[in-house]
């Protein structure tokens, strides 16, 4: 019986293989943020490093997002991260809530809250230093002053 369930689940997992999401890949279009505002080439490094992934329409994808349902995972939250902010489209945000926006951002970033720690469990790279986040936080202090 047990060597049956074995081979259930081993079919069911081979089978799942073949459902993936929709990849987040789009081209960087006119509404991104570095298209809109300028950003030294600092900040941009640590936003493509440590932002971008999750909150924008462009995704640098690990290799086990090729496993469902990691996949699945991955993409559900790619989702809700961009339902929250997007770079990509800050364009599309009126005035109040693109200052709203980068005011969160830089909250966020200094309580030590984004990015994730589930992300920084496989992506090292994207621990802010204080020094990275003090440039977030001067950059879009810089930003709301141009947008007010």
């Amino acid at each position: 019986m047990l060597k049956k369930i074995i081979l259930f689940l081993l079919l069911v997992f081979i089978v799942i293989q073949f459902f993936r999401p929709t990849r987040n890949l789009a081209a960087r279009g006119p509404q991104h943020i570095e298209n809109i505002y300028a950003m030294p080439e600092n900040v941009k490094g640590i936003m493509r490093v440590a932002c971008y992934d999750c909150h924008s329409d462009s995704t640098r994808y690990p290799w086990y997002n090729n496993i469902k349902p990691v996949a699945w995972w991955l993409n559900s939250h790619i989702k809700d991260a961009k339902g929250d902010l997007n770079f990509s489209q800050f364009g599309t945000y009126d005035k109040t809530k693109q200052i709203k926006k980068l005011q969160k951002t830089v909250k966020l970033v200094n309580k030590g809250r984004m990015p994730l720690d589930s992300y920084l469990w496989i992506h090292k790279d994207a621990k802010l230093s204080p020094e990275q986040m003090k440039a977030i936080e001067d950059w879009a202090n810089q930003t709301i002053a141009q947008i007010l």
